[in-house]
């Protein structure tokens, strides 16, 4: 049985390619679940960033201003995810204690 090098090289980048994406998708939804709000307003902060470096230039100075603001919030969020992982337990006690405080 003669086999054809194209198909078997096919097959181990498909298989690479889902091991990549499976393991990312994974990490993706582990940092999603301790952070789902935050990862939420990520996404849509990228997502509405690609979308004004679409849209057309002529906006009167408005849509560089929203891409820098953007651009702002992206960093503001990431950094909010950021401290967050740093200071778990900082984070945990100040929820209980808002918690106890809740009618």
């Amino acid at each position: 049985m003669k086999l054809n090098l194209w198909k078997t090289s096919t097959l181990v980048l498909a298989g690479a390619l889902a091991l990549v994406v499976g393991r990312d998708a994974m990490i993706a939804s582990a940092e999603a679940g301790h952070q789902p709000h935050m990862r939420q307003a990520l996404d849509a902060l990228e997502k509405a960033k690609h979308a004004l470096e679409k849209a057309t230039a002529d906006k009167g100075g408005h849509r560089v201003k929203a891409i820098e603001l953007t651009e702002s919030a992206i960093a503001e969020v990431k950094l909010g995810i950021e401290y967050d992982k740093e200071h778990k337990d900082e984070v945990k006690e100040n929820k209980e204690k808002a918690a106890e405080k809740a009618p």
